[in-house]
């Protein structure tokens, strides 16, 4: 892990209140995940989930998606493709590697449009990558899922705040890696436990 992400990890998690909440939602998350799939596939949701919720951590308070982290998302992901089809596993992880560039691409067109209408960032590329975790686990509906989760979570959070009496404008940074993290899992659990078994 580069320097720089180390000493953002040991300031996320400096607060003993704050790693233990952190460490039980990783916990939880992860019994959960290995609790719904059976063997490996458990395991691999498993990682993804300490992955994402490790994202969550450091983009709400900085601003920011390790690329370490993605690319740990992504290898999990692949591996995760392998896993679900062994016989058909080439067509899997291309599959997969289809959806999470499409994905990226269509956040990114999402980014560039933003900005050239409103002149100023909706969305960071750091989101654009963690789009490409999303789309390398989850089929679309998943991700259409996801998404929706993570959009309303984040709204829902700004109302939050607005009702507290925080002073919010057009420019007022949310980290959406923070919603869209933990959704991405969210979704990979409810494909896994629900939508897998209504459209098989």
């Amino acid at each position: 892990m580069p320097k720089q992400t180390r000493r953002i990890a040991s300031s996320v998690f400096s607060s003993p209140v704050t790693l233990a909440a952190w460490a039980a939602v990783g916990l939880c998350t992860t019994v959960v995940s290995v609790l719904s799939a059976p063997g490996l596939s458990g395991i691999l949701g498993a990682g993804l989930a300490v992955v994402m919720i490790t994202i969550a951590a450091i983009d709400a308070r900085y601003f920011l998606i390790p690329n370490k982290l993605v690319l740990a998302g992504l290898v999990l992901g692949f591996a995760a493709a392998v896993v679900a089809q062994p016989g058909q596993w080439l067509a899997k992880v291309v599959g997969a590697a289809g959806g999470g560039l499409v994905l990226a691409l269509l956040f990114l067109a999402f980014r560039t449009l933003y900005r050239r209408l409103r002149g100023r960032e909706g969305i960071g590329l750091g989101d654009v990558k963690l789009a490409a975790v999303a789309g390398v686990w989850l089929g679309w509906t998943a991700v259409a899922l996801a998404i929706d989760v993570a959009a309303l979570s984040a709204l829902a959070a700004v109302l939050i705040d607005m009702l507290r009496g925080r002073k919010l404008t057009a420019t007022t940074r949310v980290p959406f890696g923070l919603f869209f993290a933990p959704a991405i899992w969210l979704a990979w659990l409810i494909d896994t436990t629900v939508l897998q078994r209504i459209f098989l």
